[in-house]
């Protein structure tokens, strides 16, 4: 059977572009983007399987070959070929942005084999947060930095380079807030068991009972749908969370941009929740409070700049700066209000309010040090390049 004459032109136009040569090499524009492109669609194809995964963890019993888990590979298989690609090439990527990409796509694929023996030997294991599904994020977590970094080196500026580095910083919020999705299904979950209903099979709840050694009971469901302490969802997403949309809005430079990129994410698992409850999934509390949290990385930053300009001296304009951040950090504490108020209106895991100190201390710590490493690695945001042409 012969090709079809389009792949036969796609094959006709990229086998010149296949020569080896080091990272860092001069990417023609149209070779550039089609190499983007593939990463979006790889990302899209993992994004779609991991928010259907969760939810059909929480309705069937475990199976390595579930639709969802299909899905996922399909978007990994096309990640393994993109890296393969760089790697071979060099073309797309500077030496750290195809180390990220190599050493993520690495630790993801070991973590694969490792987590299905780790349901071989634990049994049904349905938490988020397990070792080896931390791995699969981290690996995730490495791989989307150096395509961040990938495109914002080599991209020309223009509207274009701004709505896929958005795009980019969506499905990296997404992949660090996955496992709090655990919780918000899990907390819809024990309403539905206390309301004298169920979204689990009863074949799961049986399981997930005999490995408790205890019966079908709500201290089971409890132990099955919120296994891990209260304080660890609102800490992890105002610490994690917030990063992400504090780097977002670094590199993409613009007012709104942390806004904007919460709200891609949030409006997507929006989008998703009728598609997934009205063929029989379990619901999940949306996170709109990531949104709040956006807004209030915008006006830091908004705040920010004018206070680091105030003072232009040598050490001046470092510790204005810095001072006006970790200041600004602290208004971030505010978020356990947002979460309070959506628990109240529409659902939300439960919130420790004790916990919001240690948000606030770790999210100045990581936000300065996302700061510092922008700085040192030449991702400095448009207001510290205005402020260094500004100094005399």
């Amino acid at each position: 059977m012969k090709p079809p004459a389009t792949v036969k032109r796609a094959a006709a136009w990229a086998l010149p572009y296949w020569t080896r040569g080091q990272a860092g090499r001069e990417t023609p524009q149209d070779l550039f983007r089609v190499l983007y492109l593939g990463w979006l669609v790889a990302l899209t194809l993992k994004l779609l399987g991991s928010a259907w995964d969760v939810s059909w963890h929480f309705k069937w019993l475990r199976d390595d070959l579930a639709p969802p888990h299909l899905l996922n590979s399909a978007g990994t298989a096309l990640v393994v070929a993109l890296t393969v690609i760089h790697g071979y090439t060099g073309y797309g990527v500077d030496k750290i942005a195809l180390r990220l990409i190599q050493w993520g796509t690495g630790v993801f694929l070991v973590a694969v084999p490792l987590d299905l023996i780790n349901h071989r030997v634990n049994g049904l294991d349905i938490t988020s947060w397990s070792p080896s599904h931390m791995m699969l994020y981290l690996g995730t977590f490495f791989m989307i930095a150096g395509v961040v970094r990938g495109w914002f080196m080599g991209a020309p500026p223009g509207r274009e380079r701004t709505v896929v580095l958005g795009a980019l910083f969506a499905f990296f919020l997404e992949n660090v807030h996955f496992p709090e999705q655990h919780q918000e299904y899990g907390v819809l979950s024990i309403g539905a068991w206390d309301n004298h209903a169920t979204y689990a099979e009863p074949i799961l709840l049986q399981f997930a009972a005999d490995q408790m050694g205890r019966p079908v009971d709500r201290v089971m469901m409890v132990g099955f749908a919120l296994p891990v302490p209260d304080y660890l969802y609102p800490v992890y997403a105002v610490v994690v969370g917030a990063s992400v949309l504090v780097a977002a809005r670094l590199m993409i430079g613009r007012f709104g941009a942390a806004t904007l990129v919460a709200g891609a994410y949030v409006g997507f698992r929006t989008l998703i929740w009728p598609l997934l409850t009205f063929t029989g999934f379990p619901p999940s509390a949306v996170p709109f409070f990531l949104v709040a949290c956006g807004l209030v990385v915008d006006v830091a930053f908004l705040v920010r700049m004018p206070a680091a300009r105030a003072v232009l001296g040598a050490a001046g304009v470092t510790a204005v700066a810095y001072g006006a951040l970790a200041a600004q950090s602290v208004l971030l504490g505010h978020l356990y209000g947002a979460v309070k108020g959506q628990n109240g209106l529409l659902g939300a895991p439960p919130l420790v309010p004790a916990s919001a100190l240690w948000a606030g201390l770790g999210l100045m710590a990581v936000w300065l040090t996302v700061e510092w490493l922008a700085a040192r690695r030449g991702l400095q945001p448009i207001e510290a390049r205005v402020i260094a042409t500004a100094t005399p």
